[in-house]
């Protein structure tokens, strides 16, 4: 992987247990980290920081599959078990102990449904993990980076409502010295961006304004520069709802990884 002045090397789990070694933490890259264009973006800029964290890591590559969560929500409950049951297994042979990702879906899923298809793994969340950082000193943010100016945060649903996280990613955004200014509608009470249920992949009902749109809106009316996201699917949804808004040259999505990357010059 190629980061702005030096490569990379991602370490492969398989490659480090044919050595008799094994990673501290297993970064679950997710479909959209790994397929899609835009996260992609997410992804480098959260291994660029765990590299100069130094953090002992490593990710399985195309052993990866998907965590079953969209097929849950679909309604395939066949699917998603095959899925769950196949990846418990790959990662208890690995002796897998933590995970981390940058997916809320795949947070949630991992954390609060697998355990009951006998999953024993501890998950999570990047901006728990890059939070923890900050509190401990380990990470120390450029405070001239985005002195001045405003951002706002939009609060995943599967990391908010469902599993009760709204400090770890403000924390972040507070350590940057940037000025956080919340939506109307924020932690509890944030509205969804849309795509949450598996709705990102059906068509929109008629007669309705779509709820990407209004959430979009909510964000553009705080008057920030950037509008801070946490969640792959968060991300396409705000980012169409800029384009939808022909906001997108003027104000920028930005995921908390990419932020913590831009503060430490990465």
């Amino acid at each position: 992987m190629e980061t702005n002045t030096r490569k990379v090397e991602v370490p492969v789990l398989a490659e480090l247990f044919s050595r008799n070694e094994t990673a501290e933490y297993l970064f679950w890259v997710g479909s959209a980290g790994a397929f899609d264009d835009r996260y992609k973006k997410v992804t480098r800029a959260f291994v660029k920081v765990l590299t100069f964290l130094g953090v002992d890591y490593a990710v399985l590559g195309t052993e990866e599959s998907s965590s079953g969560d969209v097929a849950r929500r679909a309604g395939n409950e066949m699917l998603f078990q095959m899925q769950a049951l196949m990846n418990i297994e790959l990662l208890r042979n690995y002796g897998v102990k933590k995970v981390i990702t940058c997916d809320p879906h795949v947070y949630n899923t991992f954390k609060n449904e697998y355990p009951d298809l006998g999953a024993d793994f501890e998950v999570i969340h990047h901006s728990q993990f890059l939070s923890k950082m900050i509190e401990d000193g380990k990470l120390k943010l450029s405070p001239d980076i985005f002195r001045g100016k405003k951002l706002t945060y939009h609060d995943p649903c599967y990391l908010g409502r469902a599993n009760g996280e709204y400090k770890a990613p403000r924390r972040i955004i507070e350590s940057t010295h940037a000025e956080l200014v919340e939506m109307k509608r924020n932690k509890s009470f944030a509205l969804c961006c849309g795509a949450g249920g598996s709705q990102m992949f059906k068509e929109a009902e008629k007669g309705n304004k779509e709820v990407f749109i209004e959430r979009t809106e909510d964000a553009l009316e705080t008057g920030a520069e950037m509008i801070v996201t946490a969640c792959p699917y968060c991300m396409v949804m705000i980012t169409d709802g800029l384009k939808y808004k022909n906001k997108n040259e003027e104000i920028t999505n930005i995921d908390l990884a990419e932020l913590v990357a831009l503060s430490l010059n990465l």
